[in-house]
């Protein structure tokens, strides 16, 4: 049985992977820091203060860990403007699901980023808990952000299904004990390890239905 559904959001429901890689190589590059070609993969699921401090540290981005979150955040805004890139057919699955289960957004997003695709979505009456990783202790690869949800959604992770597309998001939902379907990103595709951790490898999130979903479900032994 499942109890509930945790969805990420950047790479399974708005098209915004190689948005954020292309906002903070800018603001690298433009504030006399560097942006090599691993930087992408490295802070893929890290939180916030995360990236920002490794962007400080490792890539040689001026200012403070607060100062550089806040700058490429204020341009990811600018680029979503009113219409952020959702995936195509994504809102749907989600309403799908919605109906027959409680949802809840995992996501490394910036609260302030998930609320505008929500908005954008007309998702922010169907999710019933939004959690950044931001607001946990340790971003993905670790569990913390799905634990968090499930706890919110007052449900039990192992009963708990989660939608992910990233390396460190499937290994951060397999880490929280959740039932993983896993729809890999197409710009930064997952390592091999990672989607061998995937309970479903879907090749799109319209794949994904209730009925899919079900029947993934192991029984008790």
């Amino acid at each position: 049985m499942i109890d509930a559904v945790v969805f990420d959001l950047d790479g399974v429901i708005v098209d915004s992977e190689q948005v954020w890689d292309e906002v903070r190589a800018d603001y690298a590059r433009e504030s006399g820091g560097r942006y090599g070609p691993d930087a992408a993969r490295e802070m893929m699921g890290m939180s916030s203060p995360e990236w920002s401090a490794y962007m400080a540290r490792e890539l040689g981005v001026p200012g403070t860990p607060d100062q550089i979150n806040a700058e490429v955040v204020e341009r990811m805004l600018v680029r979503y403007g009113e219409l952020p890139p959702l995936i195509p057919g994504a809102v749907d699955v989600v309403r799908r699901v919605a109906d027959r289960w409680p949802v809840a957004i995992a996501s490394s997003s910036n609260l302030e980023l998930i609320e505008v695709v929500l908005a954008s979505a007309g998702l922010s009456d169907v999710v019933r808990e939004v959690v950044s990783s931001e607001q946990v202790a340790r971003g993905k690869p670790a569990p913390d952000v799905y634990l968090e949800a499930a706890r919110r959604l007052g449900a039990t992770p192992s009963l708990c299904a989660a939608v992910e597309d990233s390396h460190n998001g499937i290994r951060s939902a397999k880490a929280a004990g959740m039932l993983v379907f896993a729809v890999p990103n197409p710009h930064f595709p997952p390592g091999d390890d990672a989607v061998a951790d995937a309970d479903v490898v879907l090749s799109s999130i319209t794949d994904l239905t209730p009925e899919r979903i079900e029947a993934a479900v192991k029984p008790p032994y």
